[in-house]
């Protein structure tokens, strides 16, 4: 007999089926034990009698015990159904019994929604948290959202392409989590803070509509939001304009809303815009929230704003989070890029970049949702006399720009496309319209907001052989 999902019972009244599962809860009503299973689709009541032969067994049962049950699907006596379950008008006479694991007590509740259990605890046994009906919702929905994403692109011709988790060190952005070559002593490897330059390869291969469900690893400092490493829908298009961007985007969320949150209202379409300094100077925010009421959770307040400074001055970049600013000379303030060095300016006078770097701006977009930025893109630089220029800008020499991007140079001289794209963050929306804390209740796995993995106890210390394989020393401070 095959195993049915207990959500599939209710078609088999009548007939005997074969089930598995968690006890959920065990009570007694006089000598009948009762039981709900629990699976992955839903619960089912299950019976046991004093006269059936597993009724000893049945009486030892406890919760979270996993159990393979057979028995026949009945329907519930009159007044005994339950309209709060799926299963709720039949129930299950056990006829034969497996005990497969007899579990220890959880070290806290999985029937409540977790809130007001210690976050710390919750990561360390994740794999228990995860049994909560609120967190399973959460990744299914989670699954729906990527779902549409995929449908809705690959619908418009999008291919999508998995891009490198092992690349090269670059100063664009956060700093770079590393990763040290075995084979080339000396040398490392950097895990990718997006497919930025991958993706503009993909462009000059031919691929003008690219897109991807990519994971984004940046060694940031500690933020109670982020994460070491999040998921973003990853989206890049040859011949574009940034009208057609925006309007791609608006139409993807405005679909996605309305299929997985039909509840969810939209503060207004088409989506607000405004420009970079209309939002600081009457919001004092380049994300403001711009809900009409902020204490209805369903409302959602998309926004896109427009024209960023190409630049950003950073008073004492040797304490900032930025690989290309933490190379600078300490002490003295420098320029950065407000966002990334390959947007492209809104001038492509070199010689005004280089002498009023505080004027220009660029064709970067961030989008926005009730006050927090769930994504950002834009056109790409596609012309290298301005892409070194705003790369000296920000500090760098020329020689070392160079030798930093030798393979985005090369390949541009073969012959790049107008080109741009945007990335939204997916984790950071579905915390938002699931009205969540924080991110962290939507990942599987997420790492507190101090970088550790509770559960895995990461990072950790690694064996001298391994070091030395590696031709790595670890100097202690003093």
């Amino acid at each position: 007999m095959e195993k049915i999902s207990n959500i599939k019972t209710t078609e088999y009244i009548g007939k005997q089926v074969k089930i598995c599962g968690w006890v959920q809860t065990k009570r007694s009503h006089g000598k009948i034990i009762f039981i709900d299973l629990r699976d992955k689709s839903s619960l089912v009541q299950i019976v046991f009698t004093p006269s059936s032969n597993i009724y000893k067994l049945a009486q030892k049962l406890r919760p979270e015990w996993v159990l393979k049950i057979q028995g026949v699907v009945n329907k519930r006596p009159k007044g005994m159904e339950n309209p709060k379950l799926e299963t709720g008008k039949i129930e299950i006479q056990a006829r034969n019994l497996e005990v497969l694991f007899q579990a220890k007590t959880l070290p806290f509740s999985i029937d409540t929604n977790g809130y007001e259990i210690s976050e710390e605890k919750r990561l360390k046994y994740r794999y228990l948290d995860l049994r909560r009906p609120r967190l399973k919702k959460n990744l299914e929905i989670r699954q729906k959202v990527i779902q549409f994403m995929r449908n809705f692109l690959i619908e418009r011709d999008f291919i999508e392409i998995e891009t490198p988790l092992l690349t090269k060190s670059t100063p664009e952005g956060s700093r770079d989590f590393i990763v040290p070559s075995r084979l080339y002593p000396g040398k490392f490897y950097a895990l990718p803070q997006s497919p930025q330059q991958y993706k503009q390869m993909l462009i000059v291969a031919g691929f003008e509509k690219y897109f991807q469900i990519a994971r984004c690893l940046r060694d940031e400092d500690m933020r109670g939001n982020r994460q070491a490493e999040h998921t973003q829908l990853d989206i890049e298009m040859a011949f574009v304009s940034r009208e057609e961007i925006l309007e791609l985007i608006e139409k993807l969320y405005i679909g996605l809303v309305k299929k997985i949150f039909p509840e969810k209202k939209i503060t207004k379409i088409p989506f607000i815009r405004m420009t970079h300094k209309e939002a600081m100077k009457k919001y004092k925010s380049d994300k403001p929230d711009l809900r009409k009421n902020k204490k209805d959770p369903d409302e959602l307040a998309f926004a896109f704003i427009t024209d960023f400074p190409m630049f950003k001055w950073h008073e004492n970049p040797s304490a900032g989070a930025s690989t290309e600013l933490s190379r600078m000379s300490s002490g003295q303030g420098k320029w950065g890029a407000e966002h990334h060095p390959f947007t492209m300016p809104q001038t492509e006078d070199i010689k005004k970049i280089k002498k009023e770097p505080k004027n220009i701006l660029a064709l970067q977009d961030d989008f926005v949702l009730n006050g927090q930025e769930i994504g950002g893109g834009g056109i790409r630089n596609t012309n290298l006399d301005v892409l070194t220029a705003v790369f000296e800008v920000c500090g760098h020499k020329k020689a070392e720009i160079k030798k930093n991007f030798k393979n985005y140079f090369e390949a541009f001289s073969y012959g790049v496309p107008p080109h741009g794209g945007i990335a939204p963050g997916i984790d950071r929306f579905l915390a938002i319209v699931l009205n969540e804390p924080n991110i962290r209740e939507v990942i599987a796995f997420p790492k507190t907001g101090d970088n550790r993995d509770l559960m895995m106890d990461v990072p950790s210390e690694v064996t001298n052989e391994q070091l030395k394989e590696l031709h790595i020393k670890i100097v202690k401070k003093k």
